[in-house]
């Protein structure tokens, strides 16, 4: 059974820590959020101009300290979100915690593997803290009616993928065996590789049937690749309407961190914490 006390929101310094960085509707919350948002603009646009020649021959010395310092305050803010929240694993293992952690990855990583720090585009997600910021209350409530959906498509769609991925073997395989070599199919991954764009209606035509029956078994895997299309599409289609008619809160829970808790909710559906 657990312990009411680990189903309270944090106390004191934490508690105010917690509503500083994960909330915005009060003045300090909304500016710790505009200018985490500025940064990741900043550090974003450094990441592109050390990527152009002339800049980086030019500016590459002083671009790069500018990335260590937003890396450097990436770091304490990111440790500061784990010291907030009562449960910090299950913050990291989030959407959001693995966007953070990725967004300060790189730079590190460019000391043992020069160039990484590319990377650091992916700190162009965290930008999705705008709809908080700007109280864009309904599309932050529609991202969670999204993520809602797709995971409760999740086991249908690996079904569906299953399914699709057994007709590129065999597809694959019987082409391998009606074509041979001298057209162009001379493995069966490569007569997967063919199935697999002949179905997603792509067709690069880098690899085409040149016999009769192997133009046949194309036509009836293009035919085939339009219905293909339609089955995730109603499946997620489905799950959205089902996920629509529930309301979503968008406060963040105190514990960690997780958001789209149901508006009747008493507490988070992903850690227990009282919401």
């Amino acid at each position: 059974m657990t312990h009411p006390s680990e189903q309270s929101p944090p106390a004191g310094a934490r508690a105010r820590l917690h509503e500083v960085i994960f909330e915005s509707h009060t003045p300090a919350g909304k500016a710790f959020d505009v200018a985490l948002l500025c940064a990741i603009l900043l550090s974003v646009l450094a990441v592109m101009l050390e990527s152009v020649a002339p800049i980086r021959e030019r500016y590459g010395e002083a671009i790069r300290f500018v990335e260590w310092v937003f890396t450097i305050l990436f770091t304490v803010e990111y440790g500061l979100r784990l010291l907030s929240v009562r449960r910090p694993l299950l913050y990291v293992s989030s959407f959001f915690g693995l966007v953070d952690l990725l967004a300060i990855l790189p730079t590190y990583l460019s000391l043992l593997l020069p160039g990484a720090q590319s990377l650091l585009v992916v700190r162009v997600l965290r930008l999705l803290r705008v709809f908080r910021v700007l109280k864009l209350v309904s599309f932050l409530g529609q991202a969670e009616v999204l993520l809602t959906a797709l995971r409760a498509s999740r086991p249908k769609i690996t079904v569906f993928l299953g399914a699709v991925l057994s007709t590129v073997v065999i597809m694959g395989s019987v082409m391998y065996m009606v074509e041979g070599e001298k057209n162009g199919f001379d493995s069966i991954p490569r007569g997967m590789y063919w199935a697999i764009v002949t179905m997603t209606t792509v067709g690069f035509g880098d690899i085409t049937p040149k016999t009769v029956p192997g133009q046949f078994i194309a036509s009836v895997l293009m035919i085939l690749g339009y219905g293909v299309l339609a089955v995730p599409t109603g499946i997620v289609s489905v799950e959205l309407a089902a996920a629509s008619r529930k309301g979503l809160n968008p406060e963040a829970c105190p514990g960690c961190g997780a958001e789209g808790h149901d508006v009747d909710a008493v507490h988070c559906k992903y850690c227990g914490t009282r919401l």
